[in-house]
């Protein structure tokens, strides 16, 4: 006799990476897709919010200083907007102190950039799980 079971596919969580870095931005997507995180990466602003309302992230990754605007407004636009203020944001800055950034938004966490890559995947799962 086989007894056949079914163990139903574990939906990935999602995380949205805005990086305007190219190099950063693929090193980011591949150490969440190793953590087993499904990973949408976006160079600019535009991108993003196009994709924002529509993917039903776990966590949204924001770079402070970007092409088309900055991370600070779009802290507080995810934060303040009723379809999105439950999703966890991580501010990410080569320029800018956990203190500015606590100043200008309130991200659920802050790591600054150049960033230990331990550090980073520690501080991702922590916001996400």
């Amino acid at each position: 006799m086989v007894i056949l079971i079914h163990m139903g596919t574990m939906m990935k969580k999602k995380i949205m990476v805005l990086e305007d870095d190219r190099d950063i931005r693929e090193i980011i997507g591949l150490l969440l897709d190793e953590e087993n995180y499904e990973v949408k990466l976006y160079p600019d602003i535009r991108s993003f919010r196009k994709d924002l309302l529509f993917t039903d992230p776990s966590l949204v990754i924001l770079d402070v200083r970007l092409p088309d605007g900055n991370g600070h407004d779009l802290c507080r636009e995810v934060k303040n907007d009723q379809r999105t203020l439950d999703v966890p944001v991580l501010m990410m800055s080569a320029h800018c102190s956990v203190a500015e950034v606590n100043r200008k938004c309130h991200p659920d966490d802050f790591i600054a950039k150049p960033f230990s890559i331990d550090d980073f995947v520690a501080r991702v799962n922590a916001v996400v799980n």
